[in-house]
């Protein structure tokens, strides 16, 4: 069973926020650049589907 974080705005926010920082700190690592690309591309995924929650969550 998937643990399902918290569904306040603000604790959204932040976790995307975090997920931000990690994609660019995923470009700056010493990786091959496909490595880099992919972490990058699966944490901008992450933030974009927690305020994409944030939204949803806004409207109800």
């Amino acid at each position: 069973m998937k643990h399902d974080p918290a569904l306040n705005p603000s604790a959204l926010r932040q976790r995307a926020a975090a997920h931000r920082a990690m994609a660019l700190s995923a470009l700056r690592a010493d990786s091959s650049l496909s490595v880099r690309l992919r972490r990058y591309n699966a944490h901008m995924a992450k933030a974009r589907g927690l305020e994409a929650r944030e939204v949803q969550h806004g409207q109800h």
